[in-house]
């Protein structure tokens, strides 16, 4: 019984001996895989002229909302929407004439509080001058003293009242703190307002005028150089587009914020823009353009190259025996057809362009065009 078992298992073990000599022969008949057709590229170095890109958005240099001091209804408006205002020039009026009688109300009193100081001050003098010669009795002058500080006091009152309408006749009168562009009003005559609530508008500087972005720590160095290289320089180095479309006039580094935003790893930079033509609104997203300032010539090779895998870029590199590499690139910016290599490509190395899509790490290529399959007969 066992000897049947053992002759059962070598027989087992020599066809699976056979097959897999079989399988061999048929890989070994079939050969390698063939070479894949593909386009290759070298790699070359340019000097071009590219820009650092970043997202930003137009703010104005200096802002303020109009905010109602006194409560009341809207008595007068002074301008139109939209217009450009200059500093000082009177905007808005609420209950101006209210708060003018009421001024006068309050000097009317003040002047019968005075006229009491006066007569109390001579009542006052005349006891004391009877007091001298004990003509009148001590209390009357004590009363007399006493009349004489309370009418003291009744005047210091009024004057502290006068000063009080003062400034609401004086707030009643909203005027321009500073030269700008008006936006439009948010309330109309007869609109009733109150103090330190309601919005009436917002005045800005438009001319000129600020685009705030924001770059990287890494990029902090960068930055400050050209700003202390060119504090009050305009040039082609700093420029906006919107879309296609270029701003026509350059601008200059302004400021750079006090800190990096902890959370996100970035600075806020401010870029002032001439604008004597009104094109600039503020809030507008814009994109900022800074030209790169580097000194030696960057890598560029087409941008139909490189693939994408899990948001990193790589290229398929031409090695020994025509075959190629996965190699993980950092990406410039893009000029045209082609793309800037800032890290992991190096001047005059060989890359696949046409084809990538049948690549993979070892894949042996070629350069031929594929043949064609031979035409059957009959």
């Amino acid at each position: 019984m066992i000897h049947k078992q053992s002759y059962l298992f070598l027989l087992c073990a020599m066809v699976i001996i056979i097959s897999s000599c079989g399988e061999k022969k048929n890989q070994q008949a079939q050969g390698p895989p063939p070479a894949v057709p593909v386009t290759i590229v070298e790699a070359t170095s340019t000097d071009a002229v590219y820009y650092d890109e970043y997202p930003g958005i137009v703010t104005p240099l200096n802002e303020i909302n109009l905010t109602a001091q006194v409560s009341g209804y809207v008595t007068g408006i002074y301008f139109k929407d939209g217009q450009k205002v200059s500093k000082g020039q009177r905007l808005y009026s609420i209950d101006a004439e209210v708060y003018n009688a009421n001024y006068q109300q309050a000097v009317a009193n003040l002047q019968v509080q005075e006229t009491n100081l006066l007569k109390s001050q001579k009542d006052a003098e005349r006891y004391h001058e009877l007091d001298k010669h004990d003509a009148v009795a001590k209390q009357q002058v004590d009363y007399a003293d006493a009349a004489f500080q309370a009418a003291q006091k009744q005047v210091a009152a009024a004057r502290a009242n006068v000063a009080a309408v003062r400034s609401n006749v004086k707030f009643a009168g909203i005027s321009a703190p500073f030269s700008g562009t008006i936006g439009i009003s948010q309330v109309k005559k007869g609109t009733a307002v109150v103090a330190g609530q309601t919005v009436l508008n917002t005045i800005s500087t438009d001319n000129p005028i600020a685009v705030d972005f924001t770059v990287g720590q890494k990029e902090i160095y960068r930055f400050v150089q050209m700003q202390q290289d060119k504090p009050n320089k305009q040039d082609s180095t700093f420029t906006i587009a919107f879309g296609e479309d270029v701003y026509p006039y350059p601008g200059k580094i302004s400021l750079i914020d006090r800190a990096v935003d902890p959370q996100t790893g970035t600075i806020k930079t401010r870029l002032v823009f001439p604008n004597d033509k009104g094109m600039l609104k503020a809030g507008m997203n814009t994109t900022v353009r800074v030209k790169n300032s580097a000194s030696t010539n960057s890598t560029i090779i087409p941008f139909k190259a490189v693939t994408e895998q899990l948001g990193e870029f790589f290229v398929y590199v031409v090695g020994d025996s025509n075959k190629v590499s996965q190699r993980k690139v950092r990406l410039g910016n893009q000029t045209g057809a082609n793309v800037i290599i800032k890290d992991g490509l190096k001047p005059g190395e060989k890359i696949a362009v046409e084809g990538v899509q049948n690549l993979h790490e070892g894949t042996v290529i070629t350069t031929a065009p594929p043949q064609a399959p031979p035409a059957k007969k009959g």
